[in-house]
């Protein structure tokens, strides 16, 4: 008879796809740290840009990140996010930078087609313009390849061009984690250290490390109506049309962004393990139960990448 695994044996061996995921994106944050000379990492309060945050720590040191934060504001933004952007950055005494499309809008770079447009395309405008006046060559997002069939596409170090442009074709091959960062003038990286994590990866890390996330990552109730198999959370800026009948809900925020495009899904999750769990039995993709600027083609993200989106 096998004699029974330790407990703490045990955990360990389920936390070592854990320890070497951490250890590949340490890798990355340390290489563009190393290699750049105005690198910048892109900070929503959102949960994957929480986890980078917690691998920065552990790369450079509590209080000690070698660059700043940077966050691009639809103006449509759940409070409950931003307010723990704010937080988090003070507790790290971490430099935030917040650039906000509505600036981009006074200039006159950013005109939307009508007033109820989605900021959320625009955020490549107001995003670029940050780029050109800091002069930031790195940009370290939190994207990950399973998300959606684009991104899955893009490299770790994502070349850009002097136009800001991601050219899918003329992509830089990343053997054996050696990476290419020649830049020309005005041109940057796009840097993703979590690419290769998954959304249960992101949770069970949250779980281990147990890291604090804005609340609204976890089950609560929520005036929403059915609309196009999505919950649609009704508010000021997404009311409930003449013939939805609008309903309060136990729901929770799989990912967090604009308000006028995400949506929430039916949970009873309190807890980083119970999401786990969910997680575990999901069938359908983050983005694709709660993104309602997401159910287009592939082609169609792929387009707005290249010019310029996250």
């Amino acid at each position: 008879m096998n004699a029974p695994i330790a407990p703490e044996l045990l955990a360990r061996v389920s936390n070592q796809h854990l320890d070497a995921l951490e250890e590949e994106t340490i890798f990355i944050l340390r290489e563009v740290a190393a290699t750049f000379e105005r690198p910048t990492l892109l900070f929503s309060g959102g949960k994957d840009s929480l986890v980078m945050l917690r691998c920065a720590e552990k790369a450079f040191g509590a209080g000690r990140l070698p660059f700043p934060l940077l966050m691009i504001d639809t103006g449509h933004n759940f409070s409950e996010v931003t307010d723990f952007r704010d937080l988090r950055a003070k507790e790290l005494g971490a430099e935030l930078i917040v650039r906000s499309v509505e600036d981009s809008m006074a200039r006159g770079t950013v005109r939307l087609a009508h007033p109820g447009e989605s900021r959320n395309v625009h955020q490549s405008v107001t995003l670029l313009e940050a780029i050109d006046e800091f002069r930031f060559d790195a940009l370290i997002g939190g994207a990950r390849r399973d998300e959606e069939k684009a991104r899955a596409k893009e490299r770790v170090f994502s070349h850009r061009d002097s136009f800001g442009q991601w050219q899918p074709k003329a992509q830089r091959p990343e053997l054996w984690t050696l990476f290419n960062t020649r830049l020309q003038p005005g041109e940057h990286f796009r840097v993703f250290p979590i690419s290769n994590w998954t959304e249960l990866d992101v949770w069970q890390y949250i779980e281990r490390e147990q890291i604090a996330l804005p609340s609204l990552y976890y089950t609560h109730q929520r005036a929403v109506v059915e609309r196009k198999d999505l919950l649609v959370p009704v508010t000021p800026l997404t009311p409930a049309l003449a013939d939805e009948q609008v309903q309060l809900r136990d729901v929770r925020f799989r990912t967090v962004g604009d308000i006028t495009c995400t949506c929430p899904v039916a949970s009873l999750a309190a807890s980083a393990a119970e999401i786990v769990i969910e997680t575990l039995n999901a069938d359908v993709s983050e983005r694709g139960a709660t993104r309602m600027d997401d159910n287009t083609s592939e082609a169609s993200m792929e387009k707005r990448k290249k010019d310029g989106y996250f």
